[in-house]
């Protein structure tokens, strides 16, 4: 879409931060997101210096008829973070963070990362749950609810959001907590980015390490089976401090060899994560150990590798109703087939306190304890995207039988969004739609998960 060059000109005297057009230094870097198979143009990309710059850029493309995406980390793997002939408005260079001790508390602006975020509060042996990924932004992670190496323990990220400071659809900037615009508050908990720009996040801290007890142990593919039953046996009863993933995925040095891991992380006592490694440590004949004693920041970056930025992605997740044999036999039958040595199925246990809040506390309703797949399919070569897509399609079908409802909002690729926003949401929605209606009524805010208004 074009811009009218007059309204354009009257947002550019009072823009503190960069404007970029399609023909601008810098454009074609900052319009790509991490998933390289994310191709759009924005008629406009807002370079956002602070709060001032994101109003006018909302009020911009309200006024302009333009659509608006919002880019934090730009990892989320649907690409909505970046949109076509519209505005997007870039928090990418919005880095602060301020960390008080006294209170555990940090006030972090929405351009972070969880390694950058993480940097900053070891400093001080405090964290909060954030993602397995050290790249993914603290944006995107925390609106759609948060899942992590300390979720046992403290539970989502959205467990730990203390309040945000919110640009909403009028350009108003709210404060929304639990002591003050209460609904948008507990919108904004699992709600994704509905519901306007979130400039600032403020979070409940705990002490955290500077050291835990974790890592990565791996097995050979021979033995999948049986490390996923032990995977399944050894994560029905844990202690909150400790949250084990799970994962068929290849050999880190570019063989190719598939293999089954391991992935604990023990955030009490070292004492006890030791003990609490011991069944791990003693199953089966591994092909690698890595797990020992580490710093919390090393495991939530060490799978940073693994997910380069423009690498193509096809994802497609679900709940599991249960980890049974008969899905275990289906995921190891379909990984042996898997066509990229980037791709691998990754298997989230849920349990402690981040299912000890109840489905309607939050808008993130999922909170049973049980299992969360997701398949991450990731490839380099545009050539080989057809038989990568239709991998991760079949596996997801084999699959189906045994999964339970819902999705989690943060892996749901582009091509699913609109057909699976109710799973998504759960009991919710009705609530979310309803919020939706107040603070953004012309779904200005659709490039998301998106919850429609009512209208």
């Amino acid at each position: 879409m074009s811009i009218d060059d007059a309204a354009f000109a009257q947002l550019s005297e009072s823009f503190a931060g960069t404007l970029l057009r399609p023909c601008d230094e810098g454009y074609e870097e900052t319009r790509r997101v991490h998933n390289g198979m994310i191709d759009k143009r924005p008629a406009v990309i807002a370079r956002c210096q602070g709060v001032a710059d994101v109003v006018a850029a909302v009020n911009f493309a309200r006024e302009n008829g333009l659509e608006i995406s919002v880019r934090g980390g730009g990892h989320n793997v649907a690409g909505r973070a970046v949109c076509e002939g519209g505005v997007m408005i870039d928090l990418a260079g919005q880095k602060g963070i301020y960390v008080d001790t006294r209170r555990r508390t940090a006030q972090a602006q929405p351009g972070l990362n969880w390694g950058e975020f993480n940097r900053e509060t070891q400093l001080h042996g405090l964290a909060t749950t954030g993602g397995v990924i050290g790249t993914t932004g603290i944006a995107g992670l925390t609106l759609g609810g948060g899942i992590g190496y300390l979720m046992g323990k403290y539970g989502l990220t959205i467990d730990n959001l203390l309040s945000a400071e919110v640009v909403t659809a009028d350009g108003s900037v709210l404060r929304a907590a639990a002591d003050e615009n209460e609904d948008l508050f507990w919108a904004l908990r699992g709600g994704g980015g509905n519901f306007g720009v979130v400039t600032s996040f403020e979070y409940q801290l705990h002490p955290v390490g500077p050291d835990v007890t974790g890592g990565l142990i791996a097995y050979p593919f021979d033995t999948a089976r049986e490390v996923l039953r032990f995977y399944r046996d050894f994560t029905a009863s844990l202690p909150d401090e400790l949250t084990v993933l799970c994962g068929l995925v290849h050999a880190p040095d570019g063989s190719g060899v598939p293999l089954a891991a391991v992935i604990p992380c023990h955030c009490g006592k070292l004492a006890e994560g030791e003990a609490a490694m011991a069944p791990i440590k003693e199953f089966g004949s591994p092909a690698m150990d890595l797990v020992s004693t580490i710093p919390y920041a090393s495991i939530n970056g060490m799978l940073d590798a693994k997910y380069p930025k423009g690498a193509l992605n096809y994802w497609k997740s679900s709940f599991l109703s249960d980890l049974s044999n008969e899905a275990i036999e289906t995921l190891v039958e379909q990984f042996s087939s898997c066509p990229s040595p980037m791709s691998s199925v990754i298997i989230e246990s849920y349990h402690g306190k981040a299912t000890r809040v109840a489905p309607t506390d939050t808008a993130f309703a999922h909170r049973n304890q049980g299992y969360n797949i997701a398949i991450v399919s990731q490839w380099t070569d545009p050539e080989k995207s057809d038989a990568n897509i239709a991998w991760t399609r079949d596996t997801y079908s084999a699959m189906e039988p045994h999964m339970a409802a819902g999705v989690y909002v943060n892996y749901m690729g582009d091509d699913e969004v609109a057909a699976r926003v109710k799973d998504a949401y759960g009991p919710n929605f009705e609530r979310l739609r309803a919020i939706k209606d107040r603070y953004d009524p012309e779904n200005l805010f659709h490039l998301n998960q998106n919850i429609p208004p009512s209208s």
